[in-house]
């Protein structure tokens, strides 16, 4: 059966855990060469671990995806590596759950850094590259772009924020052959959740009433919110077959 990221060679921010190391696992199980980047290095190798133990090629990295220094670092090893990038999957992000007044100006700075300034980042050093292939950008947004909801005030605006930026990338870069799209999970079954349930005054509850939120009254598993879940299993997804394989 033919996989639809043979001889691709994708980059995952954020792939020590949930969604990022959902989207790296099923990357390479359809193909890919992938490149495992997390500042939680441990945690990549773990991911690049099962990955090969699966039969599956990985690269582990540590990358701090808000340094410009850290990140062209990562494009420079993702090159020496396997020679060319065909697909950038931006997920690596922070939640802080508090208010606009609670906040700290450091953690508020950190998180527009990491979330918004690190696909800017990647992004960036990443196009050139992904020019010469024809290549792919995939940004993980939320449905937190599109409605809020208590004590998140700076992760809200930082995913309604990346959904802005995907389109002015990809009218800037569209007509050079670089597809870029983002997807808007709903709550997934991962680490940042889980720190916004905690964050409530009730956990058990505020999870409970999380699920009501979805159509399926549950909420979701990383491995559902892929890229490449997507293109393979879920029908109607924002991302589709052209949004890391061209045609």
């Amino acid at each position: 059966m033919e996989m639809k990221l043979q001889d691709y060679n994708v980059v995952v921010t954020g792939s020590a855990s949930g969604i990022g190391r959902a989207c790296s696992i099923e990357a390479a199980r359809e193909g890919a060469r992938v490149v495992l980047a997390d500042i939680n290095l441990q945690g990549a190798e773990e991911t690049a671990r099962h990955i090969r133990t699966n039969g599956g090629i990985a690269a582990p990295f540590r990358a701090d995806v808000s340094d410009p220094v850290s990140v062209m670092d990562l494009v420079a090893f993702a090159l020496s590596t396997y020679g060319k990038i065909n697909a950038l999957i931006n997920n690596a992000a922070i939640q802080v759950n508090k208010t606009v007044e609670d906040i700290t100006f450091e953690e508020w700075n950190l998180q527009m850094s990491i979330n918004v300034g690190g696909i800017f980042l990647c992004s960036k050093f990443c196009l050139p590259h992904l020019r010469e292939t024809k290549g792919s950008i995939v940004n993980m947004s939320s449905v937190n772009g599109f409605f809020v909801e208590p004590m998140c005030a700076g992760y809200c605006t930082t995913k309604a924020a990346i959904i802005g930026l995907t389109k002015a990338m990809a009218i800037d870069h569209g007509h050079e052959g670089v597809r870029v799209n983002c997807i808007c999970p709903g709550y997934i079954d991962a680490g940042l959740a889980e720190g916004y349930f905690q964050s409530q005054p009730d956990p058990a509850k505020a999870r409970v009433e999380a699920g009501k939120l979805h159509a399926l009254w549950r909420i979701g598993q990383p491995e559902g919110s892929s890229p490449c879940s997507c293109i393979s299993v879920q029908p109607g997804c924002l991302i589709h077959d052209r949004s890391i394989r061209g045609g």
